[in-house]
């Protein structure tokens, strides 16, 4: 009887090891932006105001996490009212037809500065896989008393690969986007 107890707890142990915990995006406290080269010489700054995302973890690290985003495309801001209707119309982003970009992980892994996240983005009816660095802020408490967790994101995608064709030549506007990524999670 000892021994089947004992099985027992460390069964029952192992699995809440490995218990998968839920983790959402905060917009409050999270940004999704982006720049990009205008006419060779200066930058535009632009970032998206509606997101969301979750991100499931086996414990306090990314190890083994997976990654679920989507950005609301009509939501662009650059801060110039005229600029923001043309990246949302058939130009750029076709947002009345295609309303969401997404991402979702296939794997991560870890590296000496951080993490390498592996998954497709969906922009428009193009899906890609991409690898971007990720940096884990690591895992604290708010005002609240909730657990959060920080992490961000810094890469360069190139807009042609996403049928987002004009200005084909990048000579005005360029082909390369930045974008930064900056994710406060709350344990669900």
């Amino acid at each position: 009887m000892k021994k089947v107890f004992l099985s027992f707890v460390f069964a029952f142990l192992s699995v809440v090891g490995f218990a998968q915990t839920g983790w959402t995006v905060d917009p409050m406290h999270s940004s999704v932006n982006f720049n990009i080269k205008h006419m060779g010489i200066s930058f535009v700054q632009g970032r998206f105001d509606k997101f969301h995302g979750k991100v499931t973890t086996e414990g306090a690290t990314l190890d083994n996490a997976s990654f679920d985003f989507g950005v609301e495309v009509k939501s662009i801001n650059t801060g110039v009212e005229m600029r923001d209707t043309h990246l949302k119309s058939d130009d750029f982003f076709a947002a009345e037809k295609y309303s969401e970009m997404t991402f979702y992980s296939s794997s991560i892994t870890k590296d000496k500065t951080g993490y390498i996240l592996k998954g497709k983005l969906k922009i428009k009816e193009v899906v890609k896989e991409i690898s971007v660095p990720v940096t884990f802020g690591g895992i604290t408490k708010n005002q609240k008393g909730q657990e959060i967790m920080g992490i961000q994101s810094k890469f360069t995608i190139n807009r042609l690969d996403y049928d987002i064709k004009y200005d084909p030549t990048g000579a005005g506007v360029a082909k390369e986007v930045d974008v930064n990524l900056y994710f406060e999670l709350v344990k669900q």
